[in-house]
């Protein structure tokens, strides 16, 4: 935006000028436009050569970080390394707070000592108490990018503690999602449906998109329920988005899809009669009590509760 109004101001003050100045406002926009293309996330990227490059993720980060760019932001990070993406971050988001936790002790000269928006942190994102201190201490995250173990027990485990510490309408990002299909990683490359890996885990919170839905009347809102607005699945990458997710059904009512036809059917003849009753708070709930048993019973043989 205040590169198309810098664009036309020129224009007309290019028109009204003499060839000197002309020249000078040339000089001055071709300036402007190669600062604003070498402070992009990719030339930063470039520029402190991190491997956010090379992976790929750099779009994608582009798509999501560009409106907030200059907001007031917290940021953590999991995983230091050698600093290289908190450097870009730092760069950035240039009024945001960069926060970067590592396993092992980081040599903070790493970092220009000019930057005094970057914060770091040494501890394991499987610690709780550690996980616990990082949490009191910022109280709230707006982005959160997994960059750390890539072992799929502290992935979820870092996600269950920290989603809460999310803001309502933060981004969390889990990056290098290959290793769920690498034993060597602990993943699991031979069942790729039912193993504890975290793609798995991700697989599976997108029924908390739709947790409003779910005709089990047994089922259980979760601590994730209503607050995911949506999750992405890219190349090694996943991306959660936080937010307000509360949605009635249009087909079910408090997990009973019978409950829901029953008072549809009441709303609509006015009163109430025992053959409604029997139909669908009787027969058909007997059928959905009776697949509700012969799953619970598969699942207890097949060892998957």
């Amino acid at each position: 935006m205040v590169l198309h109004w810098l664009v036309i101001f020129s224009i007309k003050y290019y028109n009204l000028v003499s060839l000197q100045k002309k020249i000078a406002v040339v000089i001055v926009l071709h300036g402007y436009i190669i600062g604003l293309m070498e402070n992009n996330l990719y030339s930063l990227c470039k520029q402190f050569k991190t491997d956010k490059l090379e992976i790929g993720h750099v779009e994608y980060y582009e798509s999501y970080f560009k409106p907030l760019r200059y907001e007031k932001l917290n940021i953590l990070e999991i995983g230091v390394f050698r600093g290289n993406s908190i450097k870009v971050w730092s760069e950035y988001f240039a009024n945001s707070t960069i926060i970067g936790i590592d396993i092992e002790k980081i040599d903070v000269s790493i970092f220009n000592s000019n930057k005094k928006n970057i914060e770091i942190h040494q501890g394991s994102q499987n610690d709780k108490e550690f996980l616990d201190k990082i949490i009191s201490k910022y109280t709230k995250f707006d982005i959160i990018i997994d960059d750390g173990s890539h072992y799929p027990k502290d992935v979820i485990r870092s996600f269950k503690i920290l989603f809460p510490a999310l803001d309502l309408n933060g981004l969390y990002f889990i990056e290098d999602m290959q290793t769920s299909y690498n034993h060597f990683f602990h993943g699991n490359a031979f069942d790729l449906k039912y193993s504890n890996t975290h793609m798995n885990f991700f697989k599976h919170l997108t029924d908390s998109l739709n947790y409003q839905e779910i005709a089990n009347p047994f089922y259980k809102k979760n601590v994730f329920d209503s607050k995911i607005k949506s999750i992405s699945f890219y190349h090694n990458l996943v991306v959660v988005k936080k937010g307000l997710n509360n949605q009635e059904s249009n087909i079910v009512f408090n997990n009973s899809y019978e409950k829901k036809l029953y008072l549809e059917r009441v709303k609509q003849k006015g009163k109430t009669r025992f053959r409604y009753i029997f139909k669908y708070l009787i027969i058909l709930r007997f059928y959905t009590f009776l697949l509700y048993f012969l799953n619970l019973l598969k699942k207890i043989i097949l060892f998957r509760y």
